[in-house]
């Protein structure tokens, strides 16, 4: 019985009003992910597995798990029962992320997509208005964000996240499910008490190519560069800092109404300028930020790959051939993995990334860079990215690193001067998508939301190899 507890689907509760389309039953544990579905005749059949809990019981299951944080929360700011009337609010964090490939080794399991999804949402805080109070008083706040023990797996389905349509398929219901709970109060004993619990929903976990999925934007190739304002990539590698985030759920579903309707008979070209890239129906709200952990990952693609060009004087001497330009990787892999004892990887990782973007990799690299005029520029863009990065890296940047966040707009200003003008040959015209938003975007997100690296995909992200041992324990052998 113990275990059950741990579970969705043992605690009583119920929600004011009842939340619509949603049975009111509270035990019941881990569906199948398909219920639900009317399929007709037509239908080819579906050709995936996929297991949820329904999102108001998951949360439920959550939130007793933090009963006894809650209460101590409460007691230490001085907060008896009369004074929270109010009821409490609470910040969820979501996050959706492809596995990549789970195949069996010898797979003689049923014909399902050999890639699986992973969606997930993690309690942020939870916070009380007390009575007579204008400020509300945080109770709970979720001290690492980022583990896979704080990140509740709500729903696993073998499905390609390319595959938009089964993707959009499967998690349909839970976002009815998560609509309905946004208009209703749950009401749950803490403390022996009923208290009612407001849900508010950020969908931060997600890579760049999963959000440009989920609102309905062109791939990451696209001339719009960014998921959080309309520039193009010619605009952002000629203002890289100057840039406001202006996009959001509502505005793509407008969009796309005026690219579906072509409402001023504009031909595609005009059509497209006008709805700056937003192209397929967005079916899920995502909160306009960007991801830390995809950041790390993409600034330090870039990074190594202004390493080979730097190795091979490409600022010289433009289009290189490709031997060459396979020779100056070699180099550069040799040096790394002699020096810092880093393997090459065929794609960039979280812990690859974390490794090169240090000084000590870059006085490695510059031991291959001929001029020494060139070490020192390669050397001040690696000392001004180390100087912004824990910026979008730290879970509250107030407290952790407030010199940085006073000089990152100072920083990213003199970093885009660095790019347009020492770094020319690679950055005229052309900018990666997540450089520009960490030089023009991270100030304006941190002063809105009070933090990214709180917000990232990571838990999820490593939750992913939970799942992967998991199914290699409990597969038939």
């Amino acid at each position: 019985a113990a275990e059950k507890e741990l579970l969705p689907g043992y605690h009583p509760f119920e929600w004011q009003p009842a939340l619509k389309n949603v049975s009111a039953s509270c035990h019941v544990g881990i569906i199948n992910g398909l219920s639900g579905w009317a399929t007709s005749v037509d239908d080819v059949p579906i050709e995936t597995i996929t297991r949820r809990f329904r999102y108001d019981v998951a949360l439920v299951s959550a939130m007793k798990d933090l009963e006894e944080d809650i209460m101590e929360g409460l007691t230490e700011h001085g907060l008896d029962d009369s004074s929270c009337n109010t009821g409490f609010e609470v910040m969820i964090k979501e996050s959706c992320d492809g596995m990549g490939d789970v195949s069996e080794k010898h797979g003689g399991g049923p014909a399902i997509p050999e890639k699986a999804v992973r969606f997930s949402f993690t309690i942020m805080s939870v916070s009380v208005l007390p009575e007579g109070k204008d400020e509300a008083v945080t109770v709970f706040r979720e001290p690492k964000p980022n583990s896979e023990l704080s990140c509740k797996p709500l729903c696993l389905m073998f499905v390609d996240e390319s595959d938009h349509e089964m993707l959009t398929a499967v998690l349909d219901p839970l976002l009815a499910e998560r609509a309905a709970m946004k208009h209703s109060r749950l009401i749950l004993s803490i403390g022996g008490l009923p208290r009612s619990f407001r849900f508010h929903f950020r969908g931060t976990g997600y890579d760049e190519k999963m959000v440009r999925e989920m609102e309905g934007l062109e791939a990451s190739g696209s001339t719009y560069i960014c998921t959080l304002c309309d520039s193009t990539r010619a605009e952002a590698s000629h203002n890289m800092v100057l840039h406001s985030v202006t996009r959001n759920h509502d505005e793509n579903l407008e969009r796309y109404e005026i690219w579906r309707t072509n409402p001023f008979s504009e031909s595609a070209e005009e059509l497209r300028d006008r709805v700056k890239g937003v192209s397929a129906k967005p079916f899920l709200e995502t909160h306009p930020t960007l991801d830390a952990l995809h950041c790390d990952i993409g600034n330090a693609t870039e990074f190594y790959k202004i390493f080979q060009d730097e190795i091979g004087e490409v600022f010289r001497k433009p289009n290189p051939t490709r031997e060459e330009r396979r020779s100056w990787r070699a180099t550069l892999d040799k040096q790394l993995r002699k020096k810092m004892k880093l393997k090459p990887v065929m794609r960039m990782n979280g812990n690859y990334a974390r490794k090169l973007m240090t000084e000590d990799a870059v006085d490695v690299v510059c031991e291959l860079v001929p001029s020494d005029e060139r070490r020192q520029a390669v050397r001040e863009l690696m000392g001004l990215y180390l100087q912004m990065k824990p910026v979008w890296r730290a879970t509250c940047p107030a407290k952790e690193c407030p010199d940085q966040l006073c000089r990152y707009s100072f920083n990213s200003q003199r970093f885009a001067e660095l790019l347009s003008s020492t770094f020319k040959y690679r950055y005229n015209g052309k900018i990666t998508n997540y450089l520009h938003k960490t030089l023009a975007h991270v100030p304006e997100i941190i002063e809105r939301d009070g933090s990214i690296g709180a917000w990232a995909s990571e838990g999820n992200e490593s939750a992913n190899k939970l799942f992967r041992r998991f199914r290699k324990m409990n597969a038939r052998q």
